[in-house]
């Protein structure tokens, strides 16, 4: 016999994302556009940096949060780039990468019987950490609103038992950003609600036509926001594992307790890689960026003339558009891996609400790019989904 483990951890599933894709790993001559991180090397000055801190012997553990010159470098970096102040030493934590951010933090928040708010389709990973709490988690269908959540979802969903909504932008898997104006209309929602908000601004830094504005400048909700961020997506360096929560003192004290018994504190190398990356690599994401930018309007170009019903992304770097399909994404996802030879990720690994979409990464080189979309094109035309 073997003991009983917690049912909860058995009904988890492995991400949909990983399962498509350790279920085409083996297909030979398959071009992919599936993965979701950096195709640039990480800087070197930052790289230097980690080999410096290895060379003088900086590999004990450091501060629970932090240490102090990473926590002032992101606090500095906030303010610098959006405006919000957070205390470095009472409001900063330096996380085993973003994820590890959201799981402390909706540890911190939930109870069993709370629901979450999710704009979906939404990104796999806020899910378990919800159910792992007791709590329920909420999708809200955004596919009618241009992948954005909106006032009328919030007064349409918020009840009793909401605990958290999760505002993540630009968002994984559909690149939609809000601007100024719509943030500041869920503002005035949730300004009126005791819930928090949980925002995972990850891609804050590639974003292509308009400025990232954070909902924490917003100060009639501040107080009940999270804010979750890292240098994985801004400086290449997804391997680094340095992420960072921001939240007010009051909350942040009671996160730090969660993560000190969870991972006693980040590498202590790559937080001296991100110290360089966030004070001297201040422009390293500017070149990134620009060329993100220049895939995505080829990548977008090429959807529209396919006649494919594609949003332009307002930052990260997928695309999620609609597929004239009679079968679940999965199995048309399967389809162009065996018989047109790439690789897209199922838009139902974003959730239910994602059926009927494939999510695109334009997070490869261009010729890779290119190949990709001329081999979906050509598996479109020759099964009649397009003319």
């Amino acid at each position: 016999m073997r003991p009983n483990i917690d049912p909860t951890a058995q009904s988890i599933e492995i991400s949909g994302i990983r399962q498509f894709f350790n279920m085409v790993s083996d297909e030979q001559g398959v071009t992919s556009l599936t993965i979701g991180q950096p195709d640039f090397s990480t800087p070197d000055h930052v790289k230097n940096a980690a080999k410096i801190a290895l060379d003088t012997n900086q590999t004990t553990y450091t501060p629970n949060a932090g240490l102090m010159a990473l926590r002032t470098a992101i606090s500095d970096f906030y303010e610098r780039n959006y405006g919000v102040n957070y205390q470095p030493d009472s409001e900063v934590i330096v996380t085993s990468g973003a994820s590890q951010a959201i799981d402390i933090a909706l540890r911190t928040i939930l109870t069993a019987g709370d629901d979450v708010l999710l704009p979906a389709p939404i990104y796999p990973g806020y899910e378990p950490s919800i159910k792992m709490n007791g709590a329920e988690p909420v999708h809200i269908d955004t596919t009618h609103d241009d992948f954005k959540l909106t006032k009328d979802h919030l007064k349409e969903h918020i009840t009793s038992r909401t605990k958290c909504v999760v505002l993540p932008y630009p968002s994984n898997p559909t690149g939609a950003s809000f601007t100024k104006e719509e943030l500041a209309n869920l503002v005035s929602v949730l300004k009126h609600e005791n819930i928090f908000i949980l925002a995972d601004e990850i891609y804050s830094e590639l974003i292509y036509d308009q400025e990232h504005t954070s909902i924490a400048q917003f100060e009639d909700v501040k107080d009940r926001t999270i804010v979750i961020n890292g240098v994985s997506k801004s400086h290449a360096m997804t391997g680094f594992r340095i992420g960072y929560a921001l939240a007010p003192e009051w909350l942040s004290k009671h996160m730090l307790k969660v993560h000190q018994f969870n991972v006693s504190c980040a590498s202590s190398i790559s937080q001296h890689a991100a110290i360089e990356a966030l004070t001297n690599g201040l422009d390293d994401p500017i070149a990134m960026r620009d060329a993100y930018k220049q895939r995505r309007d080829y990548m977008y170009s090429r959807l529209k003339n396919m006649g494919l019903e594609v949003n332009k992304p307002d930052g990260a770097f997928y695309f999620f558009p609609a597929f004239p399909i009679d079968k679940s994404s999965f199995d048309f996802g399967l389809d162009l891996v065996q018989k047109g030879k790439v690789a897209l990720v199922p838009g139902s690994s974003f959730s239910s609400i994602g059926e009927g979409y494939m999510r695109l990464s334009y997070a490869y080189h261009m010729s890779t790019i290119e190949e990709g979309l001329n081999r979906l094109e050509s598996f479109l035309l020759k099964e009649n989904m397009i003319s």
